[in-house]
C-alpha cells in the first residue's frame, strides 16, 4: 500500500452528525483510507474551574458548553462506525484521557492515535499500547528525550507504532514545517514515519511524501470560515480531492530508483543520437 492518507475530522464537525457524514463522504470519494475523530471525557480533561470560565460559542457562554457541544456521544460514535463501514473507509480516534480510551474499545478499531498534545501523558501512553494495535503518534511540541520516552513504552508493551512529524501551529507557515526531521527521525527511530500538518495549503504536505512520509494527515472542513479553532489549518473538499490525487501521482513518479530507459525515452534516443 502507498502512503496512508487520514482525513482528521477532529472537532470540525461542531457536534453534528450531519457535518459529520459530509466529510466521511468527502475522505471516501477523494480516496482518503481512512478519517479520524476526537474523544475527551470533560471532566477527566479540563478542571472544573476551566469549565466554568466564560466562553461565547454557539452551544453558550461558557468553556463547559462550548466542550461538550463539540462530543459525540457513544450513541452518536455508534453511528459514525455505521457509516463509515457503509462508505468502506478506516475511522479511528485519538483519546484524550484513558477514560475515553477505554469507552472507544468496543467499535474494535484498527489503529490508534496519539496526539501531540497527550504525547507525555504516559498513563494514557501505556493503556493504547496495552491494545497493541498499529498506533500513529503525533511529535507536535515534543523534544527528542520526550519522543524517546513514548517510543519506549511501545516498545515494552511490543505494540507496532507509527511517527508522525508535526509542527503544532494552528495554521502552520510553511518555514517552520522543518520536513528534515523525516529524515531525523527515521533515522533515530528506524521505524516508519508520516507528517501531520497544519498549513493553508498542500505544499509542504506534498513534499514530506517526496521525502518518504509512510502516512500524512491533515484537518479537513467544510468551510475554514465555520466555528472552531481548527477550521483556518484544515482543508476543504476541493484541496482534498487535489491532495490526495497529487500524493498518488508523487508516489508513482518517484519510481525505483533504477536507471532503466522508458519507452519514450528509447524513441527519442533513437531520433537525437542516430
Amino acid at each position: 500500500m502507498g502512503v496512508f492518507i487520514i482525513g482528521e475530522i477532529g472537532i470540525n464537525h461542531n457536534g453534528d452528525m450531519a457535518i459529520a457524514k459530509k466529510l466521511i463522504d468527502i475522505a471516501s470519494i477523494a480516496g482518503m483510507n481512512a478519517v479520524k475523530f476526537q474523544k475527551r471525557d470533560i471532566d477527566m480533561v479540563y478542571t472544573d474551574e476551566y469549565l466554568k470560565e466564560h466562553r461565547v460559542s454557539p452551544w453558550g457562554t461558557t468553556q463547559r458548553e462550548q466542550k461538550e457541544g463539540l462530543e459525540f456521544s457513544v450513541e452518536e460514535y455508534d453511528e459514525i462506525d455505521r457509516y463509515c463501514k457503509e462508505k468502506n473507509i478506516e475511522w479511528f480516534f485519538s483519546a484524550w484521557d484513558i477514560n475515553s480510551q477505554k469507552l472507544m474499545r468496543k467499535y474494535n478499531l484498527k489503529y490508534n492515535k496519539v496526539a501531540s498534545a497527550m504525547i507525555t501523558n504516559y498513563e494514557l501512553l501505556k493503556e493504547i499500547a496495552s491494545e497493541k494495535k498499529y498506533t500513529f503518534i503525533s511529535t507536535g511540541m515534543s523534544t527528542l528525550d520526550e519522543i524517546d520516552s513514548a517510543v519506549d513504552i511501545f516498545k515494552k508493551n511490543d505494540c507496532p507504532y507509527e511517527l508522525m512529524h508535526c509542527n503544532s501551529s494552528y495554521p502552520m507557515e510553511e518555514k517552520y514545517a522543518n520536513l528534515k526531521m523525516i529524515e531525523t527521525l527515521r533515522e533515530r527511530y528506524k521505524v516508519n514515519i508520516g507528517f501531520s500538518s497544519h498549513e493553508i495549503g498542500n505544499i509542504c504536505t506534498l513534499a514530506s511524501v517526496s521525502m518518504g512520509a509512510t502516512s500524512v494527515e491533515r484537518h479537513i472542513t467544510l468551510d475554514k470560515n465555520m466555528y472552531g479553532s481548527d477550521q483556518k489549518a484544515s482543508i476543504e473538499p476541493e484541496q482534498v480531492f487535489e491532495l490526495v490525487k497529487n500524493i498518488r501521482i508523487i508516489e508513482k513518479a518517484m519510481g525505483d530508483g533504477l536507471k532503466v530507459l522508458s519507452v519514450s525515452e528509447e524513441e527519442m534516443k533513437k531520433k537525437l543520437r542516430g
